[in-house]
Formats: C-alpha cells, structure tokens, sequence
C-alpha cells in the first residue's frame, strides 16, 4: 500500500509534459486552419460570381467556429451562422474565439448546436463546409441529403462552397509529418478500404520534450472522388458546379491560388475548392 501512495504522489508533483499541457483545439487551428484565406477566397470567388460581396455566411461542421468568427472581423455588415453537433467544441469557440471579439461583433454571430441534415436557419450567400467534414456521409443518399439541406439554406443566388482532396496518395495507408516551431503535426491515414471507400484518418502531435498527443482527432470518412461529389451535388438540386484548382509556384508547390478547372491533374496529392450555385 505505501508503494502505492509513494507511485501516485510521484505521478502527482512530476512536471507535466507538453503534450499534457496543450490544448488539442489550439493546435488543430494552427496546423489545419488557415481561416483567413478561407474567408479571402469565398468573398472574391462569390463577387466574381454574383458581383457583389456577400455578406452572410453559415459555417456547417463549424467546430470552434474559427471561420465563422473571421467572417464577422470583415467588417461591419458581416453576419455568420455556426453549426455544429458537438456542444463541447462549441463551447470551447465560445470561450476562445467568440470572447476575443468585440460585443458588437459577438452580437453578429449565432452559433447552434444541431444537426446539419435538420437544422434550420435564416437563409445566407453562403454556406461552407470545410476541411473535408462532410466525407463522413457513407452514402449517396446521405450526401445528396446533406447537399439539399446545405441548399435549403442558402439565398436563391447563394452560393455552396466545400473543398475536397485526393490523389493516389490518399488511397494509401501513410503518416505525414510536418514540423511547427512547438509541435510536430502527424496525419495518419490509418486505413483504407478500397472496395466501400472507407478510411480512417487520425491527428496526432509530437513535442519537444518527446510526449506526444496520439489521436487527438479521429475521422472516419468515405473517401470521395470529386466526379462522384460534383453528381451529387447536381443530383441535390445544385445548376453550375466549379472545381478550383491550385497553381504551383516555380518549385513545383502548390502557390495558394486557384482557379477554374475541368481536369486537374495526376498529383500525387492535391486539395480543391468547389462551388456549388443555387
């Protein structure tokens, strides 16, 4: 009994490691996120779309409501939804994003905790679903759903925009590191099946002092084409579909500008925006 006592008052006054100190939210957002060229990219493309600057948007799978809350810092008349089923991650963007705004700003922001298949909003120029968080639909017949309840909530010129990514890389069970100055961020496409199209993907992290944060975040997906996700969306109800493809700079990376395209090309691994319009 007293080696007992002696093992949990070590475990107890020991320093805490890195990876027991960090906030799993807070390094999704630095190492996944990139809000502020989300937001740059929907504004321009729905101008040169609808030439107007749209002004209400809904975030569905918001998560921390990252994107929602950087739609409102654009200004004034900027209003946004956020929808998301998971009121924990709600209430972190809560207390994290939304507190970080100004009152007047926070009054421009709803945030529910919902359905995305059920939910019902006012309507908006645009509705986004990003970071792949939709390829947790299995099926055509959940995906055409989710696609017509996306519709159901957007202005008759609003505008759907998702992103989506592939290549033969994605088919394959892989890890790939990327290194930040106070991490080390793992994708790990744990599994692959390629008969249902399903894979299991996680998000770990690694420190310096050598501790690591093993899935802290899990998805099980379906792993979509993107003919397979524009005839869906033309099945849900959806007229012009655009796929956006991105340039590469002088080495051969991808140089964060996309443009339309109708065939894209065989990369190894490539990440895509898409239009959907009412």
């Amino acid at each position: 009994m007293a080696a007992r006592k002696d093992e949990v008052l070590r475990a107890e006054t020991r320093p805490r490691t890195m990876a027991e100190q960090a906030d799993r939210h807070a390094l999704y957002e630095q190492s996944v996120q990139n809000v502020e060229s989300e937001v740059e990219f929907i504004r321009d493309t729905f101008k040169e779309l609808r030439g107007r600057v749209p002004v209400s948007f809904r975030e569905d799978f918001c998560g921390t409501a990252a994107a929602a809350c950087e739609w409102i810092r654009q200004g004034p008349e900027q209003s946004a939804i956020g929808v998301d089923i998971d009121e924990d991650v709600l209430d972190w963007g809560r207390r994290h994003n939304v507190a970080a705004m100004e009152p007047e700003q926070q009054a421009r922001l709803k945030l529910h905790q919902d359905n995305v298949l059920e939910v019902v909003t006012e309507p908006v120029d645009v509705v986004g679903a990003f970071n792949f968080s939709y390829y947790l639909f299995k099926t055509r017949d959940e995906m055409r759903a989710y696609f017509r309840a996306a519709c159901r909530g957007l202005k008759p010129d609003g505008i759907l925009f998702l992103d989506a990514f592939g290549g033969h890389e994605a088919f394959e069970e892989m890890k790939e590191k990327t290194k930040y100055d106070n991490f080390t961020y793992i994708w790990d496409q744990a599994s692959y099946h390629p008969i249902s199209g399903d894979m299991l993907c996680h998000i770990h992290f690694k420190f310096p002092d050598g501790s690591r944060m093993k899935k802290a975040f899990t998805y099980d997906w379906r792993l979509w084409t993107l003919p397979e996700i524009r005839e869906v969306l033309a099945e849900a109800g959806f007229r012009r579909i655009t796929v956006y493809w991105e340039g590469t700079d002088e080495d051969g990376e991808g140089d964060g500008e996309f443009t339309p395209d109708e065939q894209g090309e065989a990369d190894a691994g490539w990440i895509v925006y898409i239009t959907a319009e009412r």
